[in-house]
């Protein structure tokens, strides 16, 4: 156990300010992600180098399309979620809070995350699966390893992180995909637990803060696939910075929603066309292959730039970050 970041004694509770929910925990008990827990008004984190998931992934499978294309990342996590998505396509780390103890897993110190990372030839680690903002303790202290040996970091996030945690992290950190899983209160209470602004929040903090970041919407047939609720998304990402990847993706029935279809091609299309006309200069059909919806395109020409199948990069004719027929720059951490 290590003691947790960011919270204050309350009567007697503590009140954890890691994320939104901001829970009020009473005496041996835990917070809505299951792995911090208050003990005798002294706040743990229960999960602190507990891994329980690692991979070496290519960056692509983040999603991020913008960052280093073509390179490899050390990819881990514990178990946890301040979310409880109806839809959550890893429910076996992100949902297991409670019953953290019979997860297996390994312990690991951050210095030992930062020279697996170095060994498989990663360019940079990415903090995924489950939330890592519930285990921020451990993804901070890798992260500032690892900035010291070259790497960089990557969250792949709900985004429903406080503004002090995101302050905090933002110095160490060089891209993060946030979901944007909705752009309706309702959808994120019923369907996620959670709340839309401070996700929205986030999206324009750490855009100001020079990090990459890319959005990445799931789009479920009836739930949140109306044309004005992409419009309204598309303009949001488009008001914050035209030059942000947006990725579309399907969604397939999974943990507590197997009553949906699965996404149609068409529906992801008609999401891209929306984001492209709202005047977003990247917008990827995720989960679906073929039909150039993975490609980049260069938004003054209108040439193919970056041919992807997948996770894989087919041909990269970047020039240094600009497009190799017209000059143009290609946003992005090349």
């Amino acid at each position: 156990m290590k003691e947790a970041l960011f919270y204050n004694k309350k009567d007697d509770a503590v009140q954890c300010c890691l994320c939104s929910h901001r829970c009020v925990i009473k005496n041996n008990r835990r917070g809505i992600c299951g792995v911090r827990e208050n003990r005798q008004g002294t706040l743990y984190s229960l999960s602190y180098g507990r891994i329980s998931a690692e991979h070496v992934d290519p960056v692509e499978k983040k999603p991020l399309f913008h960052f280093l294309p073509g390179s490899l990342t050390y990819s881990i996590a514990t178990v946890g979620c301040n979310f409880k998505c109806l839809h959550c396509q890893n429910y076996s780390l992100s949902q297991v809070g409670p019953e953290i103890d019979r997860i297996p897993h390994q312990q690991k110190e951050p210095a030992e995350i930062v020279k697996t990372a170095l060994l498989h030839g990663c360019r940079s680690i990415s903090y995924t699966y489950s939330e890592p903002t519930v285990f921020f303790e451990f993804a901070y202290d890798c992260s500032t390893i690892a900035r010291e040996n070259g790497l960089k970091n990557i969250f792949v996030s709900n985004g429903f992180m406080t503004l002090e945690v995101s302050r905090m992290l933002a110095p160490v950190l060089d891209g993060i995909n946030i979901d944007i899983k909705s752009f309706s209160d309702d959808f994120y209470s019923s369907t996620c637990g959670g709340k839309l602004q401070q996700v929205l929040d986030n999206v324009l903090f750490f855009t100001t803060q020079g990090v990459l970041v890319e959005v990445t919407t799931l789009i479920i047939p009836g739930l949140n696939d109306s044309e004005e609720e992409i419009r309204q998304i598309a303009r949001f990402i488009a008001a914050t910075n035209p030059d942000m990847a947006w990725h579309v993706s399907a969604f397939r029935p999974t943990y507590k929603m197997m009553n949906r279809q699965p996404t149609s091609s068409a529906c992801l299309q008609r999401a891209r066309d929306i984001g492209l006309s709202e005047g977003l200069k990247h917008v990827y059909v995720g989960n679906i292959r073929g039909g150039g919806g993975e490609d980049t395109y260069c938004p003054s020409c209108a040439r193919k730039i970056i041919r992807r199948h997948g996770f894989s990069i087919q041909h990269n004719l970047l020039d240094r970050g600009n497009c190799p027929y017209c000059s143009e720059e290609i946003s992005g951490v090349w």
